[in-house]
């Protein structure tokens, strides 16, 4: 019976293999950890393996799958697939998050943090490959809790998943100067003074030249 669900399970990886290779140029994906499964049936053992498969665009979009199957290439191809249907928008801001996020998931406690320009993505192995899948470049984190892969990728992932967008603020209007109307009683005062010292200028030039 293994034997034949092998066979069907190499058959069914060389069909989807093109498909896979037509689809990696839009998504990145990538393999965090494969893991060797054993069931107990009333026959013996059943030996099985685990994929955890991390799928992104770059572009703000990413999705989580885990799958079994009797051949490693079976277990990948099924938990693509899975990531691909579980793909969530995330939003972003620029090239990093819009603000500071924290996730916990079974054992694992999650830290995201907003950086700079410049800054690059400061992150372990299973936070990095969710956070880059996603299309964030500048980043902080910190995983809290476990050391377990596979909950450290969920966690990460509901994290991505609760930011919402950051409001940009919008630019306040100039409002017109108000122009206050002057009263015919002040513009007179300054006409006045200004006959004065016109007066008062003529009458110094006519007493110099009487001097003279």
């Amino acid at each position: 019976m293994a034997e034949k669900e092998e066979k069907q399970g190499n058959k069914q990886a060389k069909k989807n293999a093109g498909r896979e290779i037509r689809n990696a140029e839009e998504h990145d994906e990538r393999v965090i950890q494969i893991d060797r499964v054993t069931r107990v049936v009333k026959g013996g053992r059943r030996l099985r393996f685990r994929a955890t498969v991390v799928v992104g665009d770059r572009k703000g979009k990413v999705g989580v799958g885990v799958a079994k199957g009797t051949a490693v290439v079976l277990a990948i191809t099924k938990a693509i697939a899975k990531a691909k249907k579980n793909m969530v928008d995330v939003n972003l801001y620029e090239a990093t998050i819009p603000h500071e996020v924290n996730s916990v998931y079974c054992g694992a406690k999650v830290f995201l943090k907003p950086a700079r320009p410049g800054t690059g993505v400061i992150a372990g192995g299973a936070v990095r490959a969710v956070v880059e899948a996603a299309g964030v470049k500048d980043i902080l984190s910190k995983m809290l809790g476990s050391t377990n892969k596979i909950n450290n990728v969920y966690a990460t992932f509901e994290a991505l998943k609760s930011l919402q967008e950051r409001e940009v603020p919008k630019k306040e209007e100039k409002k017109p100067k108000k122009v206050v109307k002057s009263d015919k009683s002040t513009d007179d005062k300054p006409a006045k003074k200004v006959a004065k010292t016109k007066t008062a200028a003529k009458k110094s030039v006519k007493s110099k030249t009487v001097k003279k």
